[in-house]
């Protein structure tokens, strides 16, 4: 094949990848398929998916992306797009979620994102961090060790009731709180942290916010300008629908000289000057100091299009409708929910009160795809996402009422 084939073939793979999320999500609504989304999504055909705050399946949008990237990869080693296509899902992650193009980051995980953050600080022996007690594990690791190693005291705000307050943030937070921390939505039970009135909290003191949103950015509709949050991070593998290997990273513009990144490479170069010198990225793009997961970051910016095509208003709106419907019929079965009511998650968590080992065979046999977590998994975590129905729910609750 000449260089002129060649090309043809890129501009073709190109605009191919442009319309994947337009060739799927037909927006009809039906009781069976109310977002118009279900048949996107070939995993409902084996199971009752209800299990997306573990991980969520992909579309066929997206596996479709992941396709093409492989195509040309298989065809001509390399690619041509990947830096164009870093740019076109940075673009949509900002468009999608309210925040300049300039502030987003594209990283590896979403540990990266608070790692990066606590090295900008520069955080020393005295300063405190408050965290929630609902937070992910991973947090709790990094500022235990951050203990050790530089002597910051580690401030944890209770869980009540299935919550954390914001008084109870104000309450911990004084002149030496250099960041606040917390999971915006549980891993936990769901809960739904207010970010605006907690990042009011922490500025009024002189802290920053810091939030890990991989349980919440994809389900509800959100304008990061507007949110006051100073860093965040999500993971594309839960609610962004898209694979592993690429977790966005949010820095408000006006801190970015201030953090600056904790290793370099030569993904970060903007210009190569003499002496063995240059001039690297000042936006958020300089944390981007190697190659990324190429195909990991073509599937995820066909999923960004997808939620845009599908809105994040609807799925936020179908989502909580359903974990309503759920917690009533929970009510109604007498079990006792972890998470509180009007919560604005479509993630939900209850005591079952069951043998786990036992109800985890019963799950199995019945193709329902839930978490059991907690205390030798007491806990039954189900999340409601946009392919997700009624059906699906009366299916779980059918199951549970075989056993009150």
């Amino acid at each position: 094949m000449s260089l002129v084939d060649r090309r043809s073939f890129l501009e073709t793979t190109a605009a191919g990848l442009a319309a994947l999320p337009t060739a799927s999500c037909t927006g009809s609504s039906t009781a069976e398929d109310p977002l118009g989304v279900r048949a996107d999504f070939p995993v409902m055909q084996n199971l009752t998916f209800l299990n997306t705050a573990y991980i969520g399946p992909v579309s066929t949008v997206v596996r479709d992306a992941a396709d093409k990237y492989a195509e040309e990869k298989l065809m001509w080693a390399d690619s041509r797009l990947q830096l164009e296509n870093k740019e076109m899902t940075r673009n949509a992650f900002a468009d999608l979620f309210g925040a300049k193009p300039e502030e987003i980051a594209l990283l590896y995980s979403t540990s990266d994102g608070e790692n990066i953050v606590t090295d900008g600080l520069d955080l020393k022996a005295g300063d405190n961090v408050v965290v929630d007690e609902l937070h992910f594990s991973t947090t709790f690791v990094l500022y235990q060790e951050l203990g050790k190693q530089k002597g910051i005291e580690l401030r944890v705000v209770p869980v009540k009731d299935g919550r954390t307050r914001v008084e109870d943030f104000e309450a911990r937070i004084d002149s030496k709180t250099r960041l606040v921390s917390v999971a915006w939505v549980s891993n936990k039970n769901g809960f739904r942290q207010d970010l605006h009135k907690l990042a009011e909290v922490a500025h009024a003191n002189g802290a920053l916010l810091y939030a890990d949103s991989v349980q919440a950015i994809g389900h509800f509709a959100t304008n990061l300008d507007e949110l006051g949050v100073d860093f965040l991070t999500t993971g594309s593998y839960k609610w962004l629908f898209a694979n592993f290997g690429v977790a966005p990273f949010f820095i408000r513009e006006e801190h970015l000289d201030r953090i600056q990144p904790d290793r370099y490479g030569h993904s970060q170069v903007v210009e190569g000057l003499p002496g063995y010198q240059f001039r690297l990225e000042e936006t958020a793009a300089k944390f981007e100091y190697a190659s990324l997961a190429w195909s990991a970051v073509f599937q995820l910016d066909a999923s960004l299009k997808y939620l845009k095509k599908v809105g994040l208003s609807r799925i936020e709106e179908h989502g909580i409708s359903l974990c309503g419907e759920l917690r009533e019929g929970l009510t109604k079965l007498g079990f006792k929910i972890w998470t509180p009511e009007g919560n604005l998650s479509p993630i939900l968590s209850f005591a079952h009160g069951q043998d786990s080992d036992h109800l985890r065979q019963m799950l199995k046999e019945e193709a329902i795809d839930v978490t059991l977590r907690e205390d030798k998994g007491s806990v039954m975590r189900v999340a409601m996402a946009m392919f997700n129905n009624q059906n699906d729910i009366q299916r779980l609750l059918k199951l549970l009422e075989t056993m009150v």
